[in-house]
């Protein structure tokens, strides 16, 4: 497993990190058992960054994570969590210090530990990111010792640019796959000249980068994948990468030409975000141990022909980009 630098934190972690949605709930079901499992096995693989939020599963993946390392000891993975979406309502006016850090110490005991090693705001409403004061109330928290960083994570490029204007934004989270490339045209390069880690997110476009999803594949009621198709519960972007159904069906139809031989797609998608020096580490989920050692191997994946990344660009311009570019 491949290490890079998360960014100011300073921190080395796996360029494979554990994305913990899965294990909380909204994928349909995942049983407890089986969400140690895929985590143990991740751990097993190399795995030394873990990303969760203290709503998925209203706690559960928190405790889940908590329950795993308590029982493995040793070397403590960096773990991330994110904090914001128990607002209810979920408004800018709610986002203040003394909220967040309720929300803090409720994952500190979750977590069971006495400081956390990164907190992001949770896809914050727009305007949050125009209150200085606010960002303000986070470097308190850090000096009274509940977190060692902080960060967000966004929905559109245009706020990742905005809170890097912050001088404690240690990271931003951000969608980014073969079917949302626009953070590559500038977001990028902002990050990389300002030391900011970039924690990529839905790396497989919710399952349809794996290769594996059909226009018969059924999604359970409690699957995201069935409720959100149309940002019904949060933003569309989360479900699919924001890509219709049926376009993202043809584009993955035409990416698989381009496979190596012996090469899952979900693992070349990966590697292609991996060739982005900017990003420091990318947290695809999983269901199962399968799942988790597939996604830990694609660190040491052979690389992506400049052939094949030129194809990727054309696909994604002439099906993709009208529908997601403009709007993330």
């Amino acid at each position: 497993m491949k290490k890079r630098q998360l960014g100011r934190t300073g921190a080395q972690i796996s360029e494979i990190g554990f994305g913990a949605w899965q294990i909380g709930g909204s994928w349909g079901d995942v049983s407890e058992e089986d969400g140690k499992k895929a985590l143990n096995a991740a751990l097993d693989a190399g795995v030394t960054f873990i990303d969760t939020a203290d709503v998925y599963g209203d706690g559960r993946s928190e405790k889940i994570i908590a329950e795993v390392l308590k029982a493995r000891g040793g070397d403590r993975p960096f773990v991330a969590t994110k904090a914001g979406r128990r607002l209810n309502p979920h408004v800018a006016e709610g986002y203040t210090g003394a909220n967040i850090e309720a929300f803090i110490d409720r994952s500190l005991k979750n977590l069971q530990v006495e400081t956390l090693d990164l907190v992001q705001l949770h896809c914050p409403p727009t305007d949050v990111y125009y209150r200085p004061d606010f960002f303000g109330e986070l470097d308190d928290l850090v000096a009274k010792g509940k977190i060692r960083n902080y960060g967000v994570s966004v929905e559109r490029v245009e706020e990742a640019l905005k809170a890097i204007e912050y001088p404690n934004v240690a990271t931003v989270q951000i969608i980014y796959n073969i079917f949302r490339q626009r953070p590559q045209d500038l977001f990028f390069a902002e990050a990389s000249e300002k030391n900011i880690g970039v924690i990529v997110r839905v790396p497989l476009a919710s399952g349809l980068l794996s290769g594996k999803i059909t226009r018969d594949t059924a999604f359970r009621a409690d699957d995201h994948r069935n409720f959100n198709r149309n940002g019904e519960a949060f933003d569309v972007g989360e479900t699919f990468a924001g890509v219709p159904f049926e376009v993202a069906l043809q584009a993955v139809e035409e990416l698989r030409p381009l496979l190596p031989a012996d090469v899952a797609m979900s693992t070349f998608a990966l590697r292609w975000i991996l060739l982005q020096q900017a990003v420091s580490v990318v947290i695809p989920g999983a269901r199962n141990e399968a799942q988790a050692r597939s996604n830990a191997a694609a660190s040491d994946a052979p690389g992506i022909s400049p052939e094949s990344r030129a194809r990727i660009v054309e696909i994604y311009d002439r099906l993709v980009k009208p529908h997601v570019h403009h709007r993330w």
